[in-house]
């Protein structure tokens, strides 16, 4: 049986990925924070209990920031696989702690990777990077296009990317980069701009808020599904060698065009219950992210099934179903229409 070890693994992909590898009949491990309050919600319908002989998914304490801990987890637990995904991955916020975004995003990485190199060459590891490493890069963007990081998270990302790849050529290990453009779902956290339109308007239809505000609405990304995304993650690391792969759609819609499908797809228009404030833009802004994922195609068999219209109604039904409201239905027929094993709903 493969072990596997997940950092960020009560995150929306972590979770995702737990989900997958469990069904793929790995032993999974993911390390947690320690904190005042449970943040294991994505996970608790996976989670076993560890002292039970059966279980298969085992949390341990630990935080990106300890050398010495992430070092002792994983000589303790010996994994196959590394799926680093464990950030603080919030671009707004990197501007307003960006020492923290940079010791937990950046020299997390390198803690990881020298505790891989210490204890055994052979552990395959991925390293989840950004499509915001692109940054003001002119789209689309591949694994060739230039780097132009425009905030703390992204440099933070585009300096683990750089230590991957160095310590991949220096020290011959099997370490990937995964550079990933945007992906929902509804497990996406509830301050992404995303969910916090899915949420808005549920919160809205409940009476609970009057309106949703917005920063910048021009603001254009590759918006994919999560759960296929991680699937990516995965092949990435079966593939024959390590390598550097970009996941997307390669389609690109603005922040207004997702309000506007959202809002449309309940009835309302969104001009009736939008506003601007201008504490939601950033010091610098990345306009246009497009990913040409053709790479991930050819080597990895990997493409996109869920469109952006697709992905609006799946978020939307979600969150309209948590506040007790009627849903439409249409995300849980695309669902079903193109997806038979849906390991990530436990089916």
């Amino acid at each position: 049986m493969k072990k596997a070890l997940i950092t960020g693994i009560t995150g929306q992909d972590g979770s995702y990925l737990a989900e997958l590898l469990l069904h793929k009949g790995y032993e999974v491990h993911g390390i947690i924070r320690r904190a005042s309050t449970f943040n294991t919600g994505r996970i608790d319908n996976i989670y076993s209990d560890p002292h039970d002989a059966g279980a298969r998914l085992f949390l341990h304490y630990g935080d990106l920031s300890d050398c010495e801990q992430i070092s002792n987890i994983i000589y303790n637990i010996c994994p196959d696989e590394i799926y680093h995904l464990g950030a603080q991955s919030h671009v707004r916020v990197s501007f307003d702690i960006p020492e923290y975004t940079s010791n937990v995003t950046g020299l997390g990485t390198t803690r990881l990777l020298e505790a891989l190199r210490r204890k055994d060459s052979k552990i395959k590891f991925y390293q989840a990077s950004s499509s915001e490493m692109f940054g003001a890069a002119k789209p689309p963007q591949n694994e060739n296009t230039e780097f132009v990081p425009r905030s703390p998270y992204a440099c933070a990302k585009l300096y683990s990317y750089w230590m991957v790849k160095n310590y991949r050529e220096g020290y011959n290990l099997f370490a990937s980069n995964g550079i990933l453009f945007n992906h929902e779902s509804p497990r996406r956290g509830e301050t992404f701009v995303t969910r916090k339109v899915t949420r808005g308007i549920a919160s809205i239809l409940s009476g609970k808020e009057k309106y949703l505000y917005m920063g910048n609405l021009d603001a254009r990304r590759d918006w994919g599904f999560a759960p296929e995304y991680v699937e990516a993650m995965w092949r990435i690391l079966q593939n024959d060698k390590p390598d550097d792969f970009v996941i997307a759609t390669g389609e690109t819609h603005s922040v207004k065009e997702f309000l506007e499908e959202a809002f449309s797809y309940v009835g309302k228009h969104m001009n009736d219950f939008v506003k601007i404030d201008s504490k939601y833009f950033r010091p610098t802004e990345v306009e246009v992210l497009i990913g040409d994922a053709s790479k991930s195609d050819k080597e990895l068999g990997w493409k996109p099934k869920v469109t952006f219209s697709d992905l609006v109604r799946i978020m939307v039904d979600a969150d309209m179903r948590a506040a007790g409201l009627e849903v439409a239905g249409e995300g849980d027929e695309i669902l079903a229409k193109k997806f038979s094993d849906k390991w990530w709903r436990g089916d």
